[in-house]
């Protein structure tokens, strides 16, 4: 069965479209939207039957964790998550935007999290009122896709909304860091430059 797919303007995201795909990620469903690097597959973190559908859509392995997206940084904090010195400076500089930093909570816990530099993104992760984690629409180990068409190929049938918010503009993945360890650890180069977060760290 084909899944529906709703465009929306990037620039002007409709709220009722916003609303029903929020409503989708709340109560345990899969939805394919866009950020600014590729596209993502929300779905709420707390729901743990999501979380299993979302790792066997994906075919990834289920030791591998998921990336909490964020609206803002008051839901790293309310993770038990401490932005750190050096997590502000990348923060302040590079968020929102295509950076993926990981930090620990007070029991140790590593989680990382993602601002993402995309209005329909920003909406829909503050309309959901979950956490939401937010992995690269496609099949694990497939090239990740900038447009909703892209998803297609892989995920037909198996979300429960795609919305379709045009080509993303970096069409790269993000940076990952763990900034659990000193110095800090590049874990996937990205969109951002190890250099830049180096630089940005120093000033």
């Amino acid at each position: 069965m084909k899944v529906s797919v709703v465009k929306i303007d990037p620039a002007n995201p409709d709220k009722e479209i916003i609303a029903a795909a929020a409503k989708i990620v709340r109560e345990g469903g899969l939805v394919i939207f866009p950020t600014e690097t590729v596209y993502g597959i929300a779905a709420n973190l707390l729901d743990e039957k999501a979380l299993k559908r979302l790792y066997t859509v994906k075919g990834r392995p289920g030791d591998k964790p998921f990336t909490v997206h964020i609206s803002d940084t008051k839901m790293v904090r309310d993770m038990g998550c401490v932005i750190t010195g050096t997590a502000k400076k990348l923060t302040d500089r590079f968020w929102p935007g295509p950076l993926t930093i990981i930090l620990k909570s007070g029991e140790g816990k590593k989680t990382g999290f993602r601002m993402p530099a995309n209005k329909i993104a920003l909406e829909l992760i503050k309309a959901s009122g979950v956490p939401v984690v937010a992995p690269s629409a496609n099949l694990s180990g497939r090239p990740a896709p900038a447009t909703a068409g892209e998803t297609m190929a892989d995920l037909d049938g198996k979300v429960d909304m795609i919305i379709d918010g045009g080509r993303t503009e970096v069409r790269l993945e993000s940076t990952v860091v763990d900034l659990t360890v000193d110095p800090l650890k590049v874990l996937r180069a990205g969109a951002i430059k190890e250099a830049d977060l180096l630089k940005a760290i120093d000033e």
